[in-house]
């Protein structure tokens, strides 16, 4: 894409995006956005083609959003109180941009997902795969991703649909240290002997080590896997 059109391109995303967050996406129209960004409709046709292409790419952008601040929140030495941290981003993200979120979030196009949504849970597969490699969780990190999405989700959603004045905000907070305080552990002792928590170790290492070489063939590691699951539980 030339210069032009890049610029084009965050032209229409940037008058999209200030309608989207003022008047809800029902406002966003190819009408609407092209006289907000001061160009003929059919420049915005060539670059999105329709609507819901324009609003495909606003959820990216919003994503890009997402991701920027994610990326800004520094890991510390207690991997469970960033777990902790980063589901009270994930809600303040959702209550300063609502209708993004929604719109992210609130897919009406079951099984699809943008590449910056998988990004996003990649990075909630490392938050969990530390505390895993420390022994600090009590289920495969899979499992508390799915665990924590859904949860951290429905919250924010039930707090967006919400008036401001009726808003609980300790309704977030007490379901996450519901939900994470159900999936962790505390620190083990140096002397801990904890097969349960030594397994979730192990398969995080290995989790980590994908693509790298393994005196083991595929089906071996597969099956340790399963045994180290099995033990976890």
């Amino acid at each position: 894409m030339d210069d032009a059109k890049t610029h084009t391109r965050r032209q229409i995303l940037k008058a999209a995006a200030g309608i989207l967050e003022r008047e809800g996406a029902q406002a966003v129209s190819t009408r609407s956005v092209a006289a907000a960004a001061g160009i003929r409709a059919a420049s915005l046709y060539q670059l999105f083609g329709d609507k819901d292409a324009l609003l495909a790419a606003l959820a990216m952008h919003g994503f890009d959003l997402y991701l920027a601040e994610k990326h800004e929140l520094a890991h510390t030495d207690d991997s469970v109180d960033d777990m902790r941290r980063g589901w009270d981003m994930h809600v303040d993200f959702g209550l300063r941009h609502p209708a993004f979120y929604v719109l992210m979030f609130g897919t009406d196009r079951p099984g699809r997902r943008p590449p910056a949504a998988q990004e996003a849970h990649d990075l909630l597969l490392k938050f969990l795969d530390r505390a895993a490699a420390v022994g600090r969780l009590r289920v495969p990190t899979l499992i508390a991703a799915r665990l924590l999405h859904a949860a951290v989700t429905g919250v924010t959603l039930s707090l967006i649909g919400a008036p401001a004045e009726d808003r609980e905000p300790e309704i977030s907070t007490r379901m996450r240290d519901t939900l994470i305080d159900s999936l962790t552990t505390d620190p083990p002792p140096v002397t801990d002997t904890g097969l349960a928590s030594r397994a979730l170790a192990l398969d995080a290492a290995l989790t980590a080590a994908e693509g790298a070489p393994l005196p083991l063939r595929p089906t071996e590691t597969a099956l340790l896997r399963d045994w180290l699951h099995q033990l976890a539980r």
